[in-house]
């Protein structure tokens, strides 16, 4: 099974690709503010670089959180939206070991179908000032 992993909860992204358990690639880099435009060339480039297009993924798993929200945000959304378009399965697991864990269940076919994030803490909102 070709599973594509996503982790964005933090500076450093990351992106894997995996067929079942086993690492085929592993890419990390320093996105910060520039992730939503890099993420989508650093997945190109991994699954060129092992002759595959998004064509052949069979499933995404992501890292959920908690972390940063607008990486969490972009990253789970495009998990999101890739899983969509390509009718596959996505997995969103939380932990150390998440790539492992989401590996396990997505072999297992288990589906989140929709991923959420969870951010560690409930949202901080300001009152309207009237």
């Amino acid at each position: 099974m070709l599973i594509l992993t996503i982790r964005t909860d933090k500076p450093e992204a990351e992106i894997g690709l995996f067929d079942g358990s086993e690492k085929l690639g592993y890419e990390t880099w320093q996105a910060h503010r520039q992730l939503a435009e890099s993420i989508h060339q650093k997945i190109d480039y991994l699954l060129k670089s092992h002759r595959h297009e998004l064509k052949d993924l069979q499933a995404i798993a992501v890292f959920k959180g908690p972390g940063s929200f607008t990486g969490l945000r972009i990253g789970i959304a495009l998990a999101n939206a890739l899983a969509d378009s390509l009718k596959i399965p996505v997995l969103g697991a939380m932990s150390d070991d998440w790539i492992k864990q989401a590996v396990s269940a997505l072999e297992n076919a288990k589906n989140d179908n929709l991923v959420r994030p969870e951010y560690g803490a409930s949202p901080h909102t300001t009152k309207p000032k009237h």
